[in-house]
């Protein structure tokens, strides 16, 4: 397989980023892959347009509740497997995670958790948080050649968020989600943002939609393409979107020589 760009993209609800012309952007940019997160939508919601963009295979996992989370994989190349969930119920019943193998290297689509709207789901994100590298690290035995791209809702560092200091407390920063980031990519994950981009300042993927948050540039950087150590070496590039606006979040790139 030749070289491969691949997006990964929290759209915030695919039928809203529709109508703020996301397909017609995605015909006119012809990624080979995206990882499409948020998509609050049943595949039966979608017309047939959206549901199967010209050139590409797609593959959702919908939330269980109507209009909330849901991943999605549209693919130029069709995959030689889907995997649809994790076999993780709480994971599964919000439809947070789906995986495409291809000869080489898999790509799994992630949302993770967000613990922002209050205690209970912090609690969820929080068991997520504790069974999210175990799956992994048990995946990565029979396919060792793993991207993991999606929103992890965490901000790893204090070059990844506008205000660190008055953000310490908030989830999403809080330090032991970025300790849980950090001991993640030393079980062997590389960040390929930061793999090409190590000092990289105020690039962010998300800005909140108060007090002009995005044309300020006053963001988080909290959607990541991650690789295992063995598809590291594949990595050809890796960079942030944000002029491209279909959502509170933009879209993130990496390029691989497969």
């Amino acid at each position: 397989m030749p070289s491969l760009r691949i997006l990964s993209y929290n759209v915030n609800g695919i039928r809203a980023a529709s109508k703020k012309g996301w397909y017609e952007w995605l015909n006119l940019d012809q990624p080979d892959i995206v990882c499409v997160q948020e998509t609050k939508a049943q595949p039966d919601q979608l017309s047939e347009a959206e549901r199967q963009p010209d050139g590409y295979h797609a593959y959702f996992h919908s939330a269980e509740k109507k209009g909330y989370s849901g991943v999605a994989i549209f693919s130029k190349v069709k995959p030689n497997h889907v995997e649809i969930g994790c076999g993780i119920d709480f994971i599964d019943q919000e439809g947070r995670v789906i995986r495409a193998d291809y000869d080489g290297f898999s790509v799994i689509s992630l949302y993770a958790p967000s613990g922002s709207s209050g205690e209970h789901r912090q609690d969820i994100k929080e068991e997520f948080m504790k069974v999210w590298p175990a799956y992994v690290q048990e995946l990565r035995k029979t396919h060792p050649r793993l991207l993991i791209c999606g929103d992890y809702n965490i901000a790893h560092t204090k070059i990844d968020i506008h205000d660190p200091v008055g953000n310490k407390k908030s989830s999403g920063f809080l330090p032991h989600e970025r300790e849980w980031f950090t001991d993640l990519l030393a079980l062997g994950y590389v960040d390929t943002f930061r793999q090409w981009h190590p000092d990289a300042i105020h690039q962010y993927s998300w800005w909140s939609h108060r007090a002009n948050a995005r044309a300020n540039n006053k963001g988080w950087r909290i959607d990541y393409h991650l690789v295992t150590a063995e598809l590291a070496d594949a990595v050809t590039g890796a960079r942030i979107l944000p002029d491209v606006m279909h959502s509170d979040h933009c879209p993130i790139e990496v390029s691989l020589q497969i």
